[in-house]
């Protein structure tokens, strides 16, 4: 296979694009299975708890295997695991789902996508890390991009207080995860990225349980079929898959450099919701999707 030829950083970058590409489908899944006519829509911890719930024997086969024949965790790294998993994918998604009833796919991709500027900045602020004109030139890029399709959204928009709700819920999920991803580095290093993701999971899905179990019945587990359909896509394609895939990502090539790959996402989102969803496309779209990947381009090349 012609990957085999290929050198550690070139498998870092290509495993942190398809993963943004199987992120970019998260909000259009969700956007999807809130539209599933029913008398009571489906809530968002609910569609949360069931998409942990369908991505869970994933990570307790892959995390018993990759903790087979490594060393027992300390206390600290239980901890920190704890609070990594804590602000991952139980934080950051609960506040993405809430705040995507208020705006739409597009919009929600673009709020987030402020987690690379925050992971980096996190980086330069608490742990010591350095900015390279390279990756100055790939953020001012990529978010002037950003910038652009989110005025336009916000133009289209019509109703300000709801755009507003939404947006902080969103931007309030964007500083969890980049939390995240800054304190997932060491633990990805000294861990493995496979053992480190499922444990970080495992945490993140029995919290989203609790979270269920202490907000709303067990009955609201039922749902009409397509909703376990979205649910189980999420799971698998959204959330397993590329996962682990920008955890081996961040190994080869570091946090900072895959998170600003993973702008990539916003466009996708963008296409995706024009296509499926039927959210408005426009030049300013199409030209920060371009500025987009002109910052992809910059901080992936070698």
């Amino acid at each position: 296979m012609f990957w085999k030829h290929w050198s550690s950083e070139t498998h870092g970058v290509a495993l942190a694009v398809v993963a943004a590409f199987g992120f970019s489908f998260k909000a259009i899944f969700v956007k999807l299975a809130y539209a599933v006519p029913q008398a009571v829509p489906v809530d968002p911890v609910t569609l949360l708890s069931l998409r942990m719930l369908f991505a869970l024997p994933f990570f307790l086969a892959i995390g018993l295997h990759a903790s087979r024949a490594a060393p027992p965790l300390s206390r600290r790294d239980w901890l920190q695991l704890s609070v990594l998993g804590l602000l991952g994918y139980y934080g950051a998604s609960i506040l993405d789902f809430i705040g995507l009833g208020y705006i739409s796919a597009g919009l929600e991709r673009l709020i987030l996508f402020t987690y690379p500027t925050l992971t980096v900045m996190i980086g330069v602020l608490f742990m010591g890390k350095t900015l390279q004109r390279r990756e100055i030139g790939a953020l001012l890029l990529s978010y002037a991009g950003i910038g652009l399709v989110f005025f336009h959204d916000l133009e289209f928009s019509g109703e300000t207080a709801t755009v507003l709700v939404g947006s902080a819920f969103i931007f309030a999920s964007s500083l969890s995860y980049a939390l995240y991803l800054a304190g997932s580095g060491p633990m990805i290093q000294r861990l493995g990225s496979a053992r480190f993701t499922a444990l970080a999971m495992l945490v993140s899905t029995l919290a989203t349980e609790l979270h269920f179990l202490a907000t709303q019945p067990l009955s609201t587990l039922r749902q009409p079929l397509p909703i376990y359909a979205y649910g189980g896509a999420m799971a698998l394609l959204s959330t397993v898959l590329p996962v682990f895939l920008q955890s081996a990502a961040i190994r080869r090539i570091g946090a900072a450099r895959s998170v600003m790959i993973g702008t990539l996402g916003p466009m996708l989102t963008i296409a995706f919701a024009w296509w499926l969803l039927d959210e408005p496309l426009s030049l300013s779209q199409m030209v920060g999707a371009a500025l987009v990947l002109a910052g992809v381009w910059l901080i992936s090349r070698r």
